[in-house]
């Protein structure tokens, strides 16, 4: 059942947060906005709301199956230390037994997510792009007393979008780049996602214990909507940095190849930009976690709750 509610969870709260995921990558990728609200006034005026919603069919489509996987495997990787360390998989877990299942969550769900972080990356910052390879509408100057012979040929059409969809992106990075480019960025998601979900179930289980009224073995949904939202803010907290490096190597591959790797990306970021280019997007990322994963924890207990009820 928890494969089942992490899914149903996960598809609710991608409903509430893309539009802001959009801006978070934008910003992070692209040295020109000055701050959120700069970047959302960009978009909408090139590109309205449509624009924030750049590559969203493929994170639906998938992401009930990486919510469910999260879920499930926090779940049962905690059932099985329990029942190695105490006997029981029903017995209460420690802090140290959370932690090494978030843990274990998040490394699981970089397999399944990286192709589609790297379409969905590559599909929201696909404009930029665009605006880059646009040829100057000025060109050079002429004298006026030697106009043209002819008359000047009119501008041909600007180039389209690179990408069509995200199948089409998945495509075409695949064939371009190879199954190496599918999984670009793959190493910072690695760490991005570990430590975060290991923060992002250990602040959870934490805040519901201490908000779970006296004689109640749960939080009700307000305890649960307040342990849900810090527990995603804290785990955006958490993976910022890493969130910069992942987005900045993934959009990497646009007809140039900046980064060689990991370390080159940090490096070379922070060079240019100074440390602070580490925390792009962060009060966007808590912000926009907050509501997110309020929906995801509420979804996630109410389906549990429903199954159980069934099945007693």
């Amino acid at each position: 059942m928890d494969f089942v509610a992490g899914a149903i969870g996960g598809v609710c709260g991608v409903a509430v947060g893309y539009p802001l995921d959009t801006v978070k990558v934008r910003i992070q990728t692209e040295a020109k906005y000055m701050g959120i609200w700069d970047c959302v006034r960009d978009t909408y005026h090139r590109e309205r709301v449509r624009g924030f919603y750049r590559g969203l069919s493929l994170p639906v489509c998938t992401v009930s199956l990486v919510s469910s996987v999260s879920f499930g495997t926090y779940r049962h990787c905690l059932a099985h230390i329990c029942r190695v360390r105490y006997g029981s998989a029903d017995a209460k877990p420690a802090k140290t037994d959370i932690t090494l299942s978030g843990f274990a969550s998040g490394l699981v769900r970089v397999f399944l997510t990286s192709p589609t972080e790297v379409a969905k990356v590559r599909l929201q910052t696909q404009t930029q792009a665009q605006q880059r390879r646009r040829p100057s509408a000025s060109g050079p100057l002429v004298p006026l007393a030697a106009p043209p012979p002819c008359p000047v040929p009119p501008a041909g059409p600007l180039p389209g979008p690179r990408y069509r969809g995200p199948l089409h992106c998945l495509a075409t990075v695949a064939r371009e780049e190879g199954l190496r480019g599918l999984y670009k960025g793959s190493s910072a998601l690695l760490f991005r996602d570990g430590h975060s979900f290991a923060t992002y179930f250990l602040s959870y289980a934490t805040l519901c214990e201490w908000l779970t009224p006296a004689g109640q073995s749960r939080p009700d949904v307000s305890g649960v909507l307040v342990a849900g939202g810090c527990a995603g803010a804290l785990a955006w907290a958490v993976a910022t940095p890493m969130d910069v490096i992942k987005a900045r190597l993934q959009a990497d591959g646009r007809g140039r190849q900046r980064y060689r790797g990991l370390l080159h990306c940090v490096l070379t970021s922070v060079r240019e930009e100074g440390l602070r280019v580490l925390f792009k997007g962060l009060l966007l990322n808590c912000c926009r976690a907050f509501p997110v994963n309020m929906v995801v924890f509420v979804a996630y207990e109410a389906v549990l709750r429903l199954t159980r009820g069934l099945l007693t």
